[in-house]
């Protein structure tokens, strides 16, 4: 069966290996090359602009008839048209083919003939091989079978594909390559072009939401000479003209509150962050966060933002709020749900009133698979423990959307203690199919608290906590200046489209995902 021939219409024969394929196409550039050196054609032609795409074309002639169409094209009343594409698809009959053609908006047909576009170019385009970029002028008509299709005049070689595409019918299969080969992905599989214009959208009704509640859009540095903002590894680089150590930013937090400090009353960012952890299918290296800040709001006014925020960018993205993620389904119509450390304990486990029993809790994350020796648990707070079983016996429970509150303040150093409970913070995190989607909290604005915080912070590295943060002296000089009552949250935006587009790992929204460097290359 040679390369471009329908299965249906051809019997099976042996399979081709690529690399044979790859070279016969590369003999096929070869000759286009021979030809341009003699004054036949270029190789690679740059001068085509299609005036028309393959959605808008559906869009405003699908609705004729085939009669419509027929009468219309035998009066010379043709609608003409010219598109380019990717050629997916291709059926050589004798004298005259069938060809798919798929640009950014989907695919569209072009009929070919021998008489139409002439003996030498009909002879070429039999042997132009699938994953070529053809462009096809013409006029549209119906086939007999009511596909809408472009009779060519006209047609050209744009680009020469010199690789095979993987599974013409079928996309890739492999998921790893799906990871590794990105444009192959996109080029076989139209659920991964949707997959990702959705997310495209949700940025931008993000975006869009933002403005229009009066934020200012902003962007801040993202090599920093001290690290903050999140407990978390940072990746290491070092500045050759300023030779110094700088540091991929894990967290845009503590520049966005300076610049509440200078008078932005509110400010957001949306851009990546890098931590130098783990990798899985909730977590990548390179993220991409939006975070937001808003003077004179707390925490519960920051609660009701993300809750209006979320519901708009699912609309806009979903055109729905009854999502199904994996099988389950999720209302994000209905108030989010909210509850306490210790509400969530109760309502989610069997522990009762040993919540509040440090030896008890020990008891049962050692009965989780947690050692005393790696997490140090006789020496935790009954905080710190509550917050570690909340998150091996409570987190992945939480499939409604639900707000977590009042998170210790020896684990939240950035946060406002509370009033009357000063050992929690006025601090929640929103929680939908088990997992972390956003994290806010009223933010520390007393300098003098801040940096015994951010001194703990470093006695807690000095003691081999490479995640605790460093002191920042210039930002606790921009706190000493004033900074008003505010509220800031973060949401992370790969995780919510993972969820807006029932992704099971993160790698699925990203488009290019960190992997580990492939062999040879």
């Amino acid at each position: 069966m040679s390369e471009q021939q329908n299965p249906a219409q051809a019997p099976a024969a042996p399979a081709v290996d690529d690399n044979q394929l790859i070279a016969e196409r590369r003999e096929k550039l070869k000759a286009l090359r021979a030809a341009q050196a003699e004054g036949k054609g270029v190789a690679f032609p740059n001068d085509f602009k299609p005036a028309d795409r393959a959605a808008d074309l559906l869009a405003a002639v699908d609705g004729k008839t085939k009669e419509e169409l027929d009468q219309a094209n035998a009066e010379d009343r043709k609608i003409t048209a010219s598109i380019a594409g990717r050629m997916m698809l291709k059926r050589v009959m004798g004298k005259a083919s069938f060809a798919t053609l798929q640009d950014a908006t989907g695919r569209f047909q072009i009929y070919v003939t021998r008489d139409d576009v002439g003996e030498d170019i009909y002879a070429a385009f039999k042997h132009w091989d699938l994953g070529d970029i053809v462009a096809a002028e013409g006029y549209l008509f119906k086939t007999r079978t009511g596909e809408l299709s472009l009779h060519a005049t006209k047609i050209r070689l744009l680009t020469k594909s010199l690789r095979p595409l993987p599974d013409k019918f079928h996309g890739v299969a492999d998921q790893e390559i799906k990871y590794r080969q990105r444009y192959v992905d996109l080029i076989t599989d139209e659920s991964a072009r949707q997959r990702f214009t959705a997310r495209s959208k949700a940025i931008s009704s993000m975006r869009e939401f933002m403005v229009n509640h009066g934020f200012l859009e902003v962007e801040t540095p993202m090599l920093h000479p001290i690290p903050g903002g999140a407990n978390a590894k940072p990746f290491v680089t070092h500045h050759n003209a300023l030779d110094q150590e700088m540091f991929l930013r894990i967290a845009p937090e503590l520049y966005l509150k300076r610049l509440i400090v200078g008078g932005f009353e509110r400010v957001f960012e949306i851009n990546r962050s890098f931590r130098n952890e783990g990798i899985s299918v909730r977590h990548n290296p390179e993220f991409t966060m939006m975070e937001f800040y808003a003077a004179f709001w707390h925490y519960q006014d920051l609660m009701d933002f993300t809750e209006s925020l979320l519901r708009h960018v699912a609309m806009k993205a979903l055109g729905t709020l009854q999502i199904s993620y994996q099988g389950r389904a999720i209302d994000l119509s209905q108030p989010f749900q909210r509850m306490t450390i210790r509400e969530a304990i109760h309502a989610h486990t069997e522990a009762g009133a040993h919540v509040d029993d440090p030896a008890w809790l020990i008891s049962a994350l050692k009965r989780l698979g947690m050692s005393e020796e790696e997490h140090r648990l006789s020496s935790r707070s009954l905080p710190s423990l509550q917050v570690m079983y909340f998150e091996e016996a409570v987190e992945e429970k939480l499939w409604q959307p639900t707000f977590i509150m009042e998170h210790p303040t020896e684990i939240s150093p950035l946060a406002r203690a509370n009033d009357a409970r000063p050992e929690v913070t006025e601090r929640f995190e929103l929680y939908i199919t088990g997992r972390e989607m956003a994290n806010g909290f009223s933010e520390l604005n007393d300098a003098e608290d801040q940096a015994a915080r951010l001194q703990a912070q470093v006695d807690a590295k000095d003691a081999g906590d490479d995640e605790a943060m460093f002191f920042d002296h210039d930002f606790i000089r921009a706190l000493e200046y004033g900074m008003p009552p505010t509220g800031g949250c973060g949401v992370g935006i790969d995780r919510f489209m993972m969820l807006l587009t029932d992704s099971p790992s993160i790698r699925d929204v990203i488009l290019f995902p960190a992997l580990r460097r492939e062999a040879g290359l």
